[in-house]
């Protein structure tokens, strides 16, 4: 009789291991938003630091719960396996247990509802639905019964939360109103957050069709997705002329164009790779995203 063979514990996770959890590259998306949202309510004279601080650490915590949950679905739903060629996953790798993982997940969003308290207090309910839904949509990503990014939403998801709401958001609980300019301030945010998860799921689409993650890119194809590639970042870069020809900003808002010539080699790199070469897009699309922001961010500021 063949001995049952005891079961592999995940070694004691270290630092390191959570920062790779964590993903860090990533959390741009977190920033850009509320940096935005935050330079264009001190430009028009009704920043508050407070409120732009909670409203940063709350976002920060649903990044980061979101990448854990993404970690452990994408996990147990077959999507990361030793095929993967994007970063170390430390579910699949072993780093952490699934356990853990979903547990840190949990803990994430309840620190960032704990935040959103305070900004309850500052902004009244809208902050609750705000924050509610923000967090839902976070773990929604990935998990529960109708996950987005399993169904082609993830794209949507990106651009909402991390665009049309958080800078609208993090604006509001500073002003207790939202202008026009922040409507349109929220566009670019978007845009580049979902370039983002669009070279992420140009790189997995082989994985992810095995494991029947459907994508928009395994929905339409590689051309479509490299197609939503170019017109996100046109859309990105169109947005700060509009704002200025419709006089939401001053001309200080074109400095966001200085980040132009990071975007050129991205957009060769995207239309001709697949797999992990798109890695170094992936990395350079989140460089474009935290310059673009700052230069957008000092644009909003200077009227």
């Amino acid at each position: 009789m063949n001995a049952i063979a005891p079961a592999v514990q995940a070694p004691r996770p270290t630092l390191k291991t959570w920062l790779m959890a964590a993903r860090p590259k990533t959390l741009t998306a977190a920033l850009v938003p509320v940096m935005v949202g935050t330079a264009l309510a001190f430009g028009l004279g009704v920043g508050r630091w407070l409120p732009a601080l909670a409203a940063l650490v709350g976002s920060m915590f649903i990044q980061v719960g979101t990448n854990l949950t993404n970690d452990y679905f994408d996990f147990k739903k077959g999507a990361d396996t030793a095929e993967r060629v994007g970063p170390q996953r430390v579910t699949q790798s072993g780093l952490i247990s699934p356990g853990t993982v979903l547990a840190s997940a949990l803990v994430c969003f309840g620190l960032a509802v704990l935040t959103g308290i305070y900004l309850v207090v500052v902004g009244g309910w809208p902050i609750v639905a705000i924050g509610l839904a923000s967090v839902l949509a976070g773990y929604s990503y990935t998990g529960g019964p109708f996950p987005l990014a399993y169904h082609g939403l993830g794209d949507v998801f990106v651009f909402v939360f991390f665009g049309l709401v958080a800078v609208p958001g993090t604006f509001y609980v500073q002003s207790l109103t939202v202008t026009p300019a922040a409507w349109w301030a929220a566009i670019p945010v978007g845009a580049i957050g979902t370039a983002l998860l669009v070279v992420n799921n140009l790189r997995d689409a082989a994985t992810d069709v095995k494991a029947g993650k459907r994508t928009l890119v395994v929905r339409l194809g590689l051309s479509a997705g490299r197609a939503e590639y170019v017109a996100l970042l046109a859309l990105a870069f169109a947005t700060p002329l509009t704002m200025w020809s419709l006089g939401l900003s001053s001309a200080w808002v074109m400095l966001a164009w200085l980040s132009a010539p990071l975007a050129v080699p991205l957009l060769k790199r995207v239309l001709r790779e697949e797999g992990a070469p798109l890695n170094l897009a992936l990395g350079g699309t989140a460089r474009l995203q935290l310059v673009f922001g700052l230069l957008f961010s000092v644009g909003l500021y200077l009227r």
